[in-house]
């Protein structure tokens, strides 16, 4: 079980990164990246990015390896923002959670029967009108 004080560090992690990311990336790799968690080590040493890229496998890994080529540029900015003893070591992994999700609902949208249409025969609707006035 994680402490609270870990589980603060790595929310403090993932705000910093992921604003970090979209406004002072300019590498064009890095695009469509979402910052979905963040797991950090017991000794607060090393922190897992877990991020989610739209588009295809390779614009996936096209924008991890940027990432990780600029690990050391966030981590300089993690330090600037977060008073801690250590700056931890950044480590990018692409998390395929809401890729998968997406597909599944896909896969169920197309097994299950779509719910039934409320049909208006034109007769009730003109009795419908007919009462009314």
């Amino acid at each position: 079980m994680t402490s609270r004080r870990i589980q603060k560090a790595a929310e403090a992690i993932r705000e910093v990164v992921s604003m970090a990311i979209l406004t002072d990336l300019k590498d064009p790799r890095v695009q469509d990246v979402t910052v979905t968690y963040v797991e950090v080590s017991p000794d607060m040493r090393q922190a897992k990015v877990h991020v989610s890229v739209m588009g295809d496998e390779t614009k996936q890994n096209l924008s991890l390896r940027g990432l990780q080529n600029a690990a050391g540029y966030l981590q300089t900015r993690v330090a600037k923002r977060i008073d801690m003893r250590y700056t931890p070591r950044l480590v990018f992994v692409l998390d395929l959670g809401v890729k998968r999700s997406i597909e599944i609902s896909k896969i169920l949208q197309s097994v299950l029967p779509s719910p039934p249409t409320a049909e208006i025969n034109p007769e009730e609707a003109e009795e419908d009108q007919d009462d009314s006035t």
